[in-house]
């Protein structure tokens, strides 16, 4: 299966299923010589991992990483640095009846189509629980942001049709929505109950900000840092749609105000120095315990219901996700940014 490597220079590999043994990646290209411990890493497996609160999936992992390689003597040494999350509450049967029938909103019938077969056991590498991997190399890469005063901040901005005003805002505010605003986190909780009593579940936006980066960084035509960025982010699973700055808003605004305004922090697909904004599109959770109607393998209509540990609402949990995803483009586009002047290159070697 391709498709599990991401970036150029700051490179990473996922692996795992979500009923496998245990989940990982491998990230090539990191320097030598970063601070690097476990430490590091689990403050950011905790903001995603299942069982937080009433309102995520009850699925009961620690997800506590460990650290196989690429690291000496809390340093990194410049080879690859190789981490494992082990899967402890993985209840398999539970998918048993689920083996020949495509659940609604799932890749299980794209899956089949591709390879013939799939994993029905929480959907394999579909699932969101690959995501816990990338967790783990976001926080490598904004450690390295960090040596710079880059800082990479994610929060929910809105929860179905809850939607937290732009003037709002208050970081030191926190809750189980991950919602910068104790009144708007309370009226998004309500709705996410309100939906789960229905047997429903509900989506939202996830917006990612981010301060101190470097004018400079993305390549001109196709590998613009906004192009980037909207990979990474698409490239997790329930992500249906991406906006840098303004985004769909430029579309009925003037150039005079959206000049001033529209831009997030890239022109031209290269950052300018000013804060960058991306906002995410995320959808309701597809396993819900409502009767729905699709196919089984055969091509018969069937009914189904889907029943188990899910989440309500994943756009709380998706938030440091989207925060990795965009922390591990920046970082790419820092070391390759390193080599676009000979005045650079030979302060460098000189």
């Amino acid at each position: 299966m391709a498709g599990s490597t991401f970036g150029k220079i700051f490179k990473i590999t996922t692996w795992g299923e979500s009923h496998g043994k245990a989940l990982g990646v491998v990230i090539d290209g990191c320097p030598a010589g970063l601070e690097l411990s476990e430490s590091d890493i689990q403050p950011f497996l905790n903001r995603r991992k299942p069982g937080q609160s009433e309102i995520t999936t009850q699925r009961n992992e620690s997800d506590e990483v460990e650290l196989l390689s690429g690291v000496f003597e809390g340093k990194t040494t410049g080879t690859p640095i190789s981490m494992i999350i082990k899967n402890e509450d993985h209840n398999s049967n539970a998918y048993d009846e689920l083996k020949d029938v495509y659940r609604p909103g799932h890749a299980d019938l794209t899956y089949d189509a591709k390879y013939g077969f799939r994993d029905h056991r929480g959907g394999g590498r579909s699932s969101g629980r690959e995501t816990v991997a990338r967790v783990c190399a976001g926080a490598v890469a904004s450690k390295i942001l960090a040596q710079l005063d880059i800082k990479v901040k994610a929060f929910t901005k809105s929860i179905g049709d809850v939607v937290l005003p732009e003037g709002e805002i208050d970081f030191s505010v926190q809750n189980i929505v991950n919602m910068p605003n104790s009144e708007y986190a309370e009226k998004a909780i309500e709705l996410i109950n309100e939906k789960r009593s229905e047997k429903d579940s509900v989506g939202g936006t996830i917006e990612c900000i981010v301060d101190g980066c470097p004018a400079g960084l993305g390549e001109p035509v196709f590998d613009k840092l906004d192009a980037n960025l909207t990979k990474a982010v698409m490239s997790i699973g329930s992500i249906k749609g991406v906006e840098i700055g303004s985004g769909f808003d430029a579309s009925t605004s003037t150039g005079s105000l959206n000049n001033q305004e529209g831009a997030g922090g890239i022109l031209g697909g290269i950052s300018n120095g000013k804060q960058i904004k991306l906002t995410a599109a995320v959808k309701p959770t597809p396993s819900i315990a409502q009767e729905q109607q699709t196919t089984d393998k055969d091509g018969n209509d069937v009914s189904i219901e889907i029943h188990g540990r899910h989440d309500p609402v994943i756009v709380p949990r998706a938030c440091v996700v989207v925060e990795s995803m965009v922390a591990i483009t920046l970082a790419d586009a820092l070391l390759e940014n390193m080599s676009s002047r000979i005045d650079g290159i030979i302060n460098f070697y000189k």
